[in-house]
């Protein structure tokens, strides 16, 4: 039973995660950069692995009867989606390619890991896929299965967010030209525009 609900939140885990999102746009670009991929990485597992398990503890009770939350989660996610699309334009519009020098000190660091953190947390849609969604499912499954499924759902993201940051390293050589970064740029702009008005319109729940 306990491998049967390991597999289940591994699949399960992995559905949610490997769909196209800002956040996995973010990590592709870090990893395209090679800049602070491993703390980006970290952040995203852990905080991934955080919503997971206080969804199986049953936190997502609690979450679906805070709609206020999930309101202001709702217009601050979008703001800083639109936000974060108007840098990458204006990167595009100046030709700004991804692999030339930029700050990799502390405050660089910093900026990346506050930005990865709010890509994660700013989302309503995080909240209801781990916490309330993988929660409900991990109530199938009881006692020391729930905490498998928990675990398989964990891997997943671990799995996800390390092949995502580090294997981005193998689209480099098209990446070695600036016209193919300002092409990039404007499909993130694109994207994270598109997320933003998503964000606003699709009703939560």
């Amino acid at each position: 039973m306990q491998t049967s609900a390991y597999l289940a939140g591994l699949a399960a885990g992995a559905g949610l995660i490997i769909a196209i999102g800002a956040q996995n746009a973010f990590v592709l670009r870090q990893g395209l950069q090679r800049r602070h991929v491993g703390p980006v990485v970290l952040v995203c597992i852990v905080a991934d692995m955080a919503l997971i398990l206080l969804g199986v503890a049953g936190m997502g009770l609690l979450v679906k009867q805070m709609p206020g939350l999930l309101q202001v989660l709702r217009y601050a996610g979008a703001a800083f989606l639109a936000a974060y699309g108007a840098l990458a334009l204006r990167r595009a519009w100046n030709g700004e390619s991804g692999l030339q020098p930029s700050e990799e000190g502390s405050a660089g660091r910093r900026r990346a890991l506050l930005a990865c953190l709010a890509f994660t947390l700013l989302n309503p849609h995080v909240y209801l896929d781990t916490v309330v969604l993988l929660g409900s499912l991990s109530t199938h499954y009881e006692g020391a299965g729930r905490w498998s499924f928990a675990s398989g759902a964990c891997t997943a993201s671990a799995l996800w967010f390390t092949a995502l940051g580090y294997g981005a390293r193998a689209l480099l050589p098209v990446f070695r030209s600036p016209l193919a970064w300002r092409v990039f740029d404007v499909l993130i702009a694109a994207f994270m525009f598109v997320l933003a008005a998503a964000l606003l319109l699709q009703p939560l729940g």
